[in-house]
């Protein structure tokens, strides 16, 4: 009854998790319309650290004294905040947030690569094997270069694959240094999210400072980028992680694509070609593969892809 409690929460989480971060893509690009990327990612962590302080001292939790703790989190907030959220932001300018959140999906790609050759007890059997190779294949049918890629687009697909990248190392790295932790989630993402702020704080001025009133779009987008995406949607994944593993967490990259994709089109009427949603079909079905979740049958993949190619 217990192990049934506790499944019943964690996958509660987990579809929470993925609301908050699917939703997150509409938000930055209607913050990007007024701030640059950098501001954007600075602005959501800033307010993220400061929602996840408020929430410590309300129960009463203390930031860790062990300087190891800290330089782990300095790692983690470089590979799963600061670098990646600013990323994410960039190629939003250059391409749409639907795009940003189907990128997204490649996460558990990147991990599982990285958790390969990191972690010597996990071996790449034959379906790890074919189930990258298929996910590859669903990342190139989502670029979908013969449409051409001409005013930037090109530019914003590569800033979002480089961000989905970083996840790759933040999860395992997670998985090692922080997962193990005596800490609590939330202590643990104050700590990460605080270090982000102090990494970003140094290359902000580049950007010099935003001008002009945000508007009412602007500031919601942002409190709901702080307090939600940044604050506690990461005490949410790291009682994941503790929960599941860091493979199991980074699959909620399975759900953020129906989020922000039904997101994209609803709210901000963009367009999704049918590269873009059978690209993130062949790509999930790869991270399927590669987990072991389900069987991968290639001919049958290929006939499909060839079938929707044709049209």
């Amino acid at each position: 009854m217990l192990d049934t409690h506790v499944n019943v929460w964690w996958r509660t989480q987990f579809v929470v998790l993925a609301a908050i971060w699917g939703s997150s893509y509409l938000f930055i690009k209607v913050l990007g319309r007024h701030w640059p990327a950098l501001w954007v990612a600075f602005g959501r962590i800033a307010l993220g650290a400061l929602t996840l302080v408020v929430l410590m001292a309300l129960r009463r939790e203390r930031l860790p004294s062990d300087r190891r703790v800290w330089l782990h989190c300095a790692v983690v907030a470089l590979v799963f905040n600061a670098a990646p959220w600013t990323l994410f932001a960039y190629g939003e300018q250059h391409t749409s947030s639907i795009v940003a959140g189907l990128w997204n999906a490649t996460a558990p790609i990147w991990v599982l690569i990285v958790t390969l050759i990191a972690f010597a007890e996990e071996r790449p059997t034959r379906s790890r094997i074919v189930g990258l190779a298929v996910g590859f294949i669903g990342a190139v049918t989502l670029l979908g270069p013969w449409r051409g890629l001409g005013g930037g687009e090109l530019i914003g697909h590569a800033a979002c694959a480089a961000a989905a990248a970083c996840y790759g190392l933040a999860f395992p790295y997670t998985r090692r240094h922080l997962a193990g932790r005596p800490e609590g989630g939330v202590v643990l993402s104050a700590c990460q999210l605080l270090c982000a702020t102090a990494i970003l704080a140094v290359f902000v001025p580049l950007a010099g400072l935003p001008t002009g009133h945000i508007g009412l779009d602007g500031v919601g987008s942002l409190l709901a980028l702080g307090m939600l995406g940044s604050g506690v949607a990461f005490a949410l994944n790291h009682a994941i992680v503790r929960a599941r593993g860091a493979t199991a967490a980074s699959t909620v990259g399975y759900l953020i694509p129906v989020f922000s994709t039904v997101l994209g089109a609803a709210v901000l009427g963009e367009t999704l070609h049918w590269n873009q949603a059978v690209g993130a079909v062949i790509l999930l079905a790869g991270i399927a593969g590669a987990q072991g979740l389900v069987g991968i049958r290639i001919p049958a993949l290929t006939s499909a892809l060839a079938r929707q190619t044709s049209r």
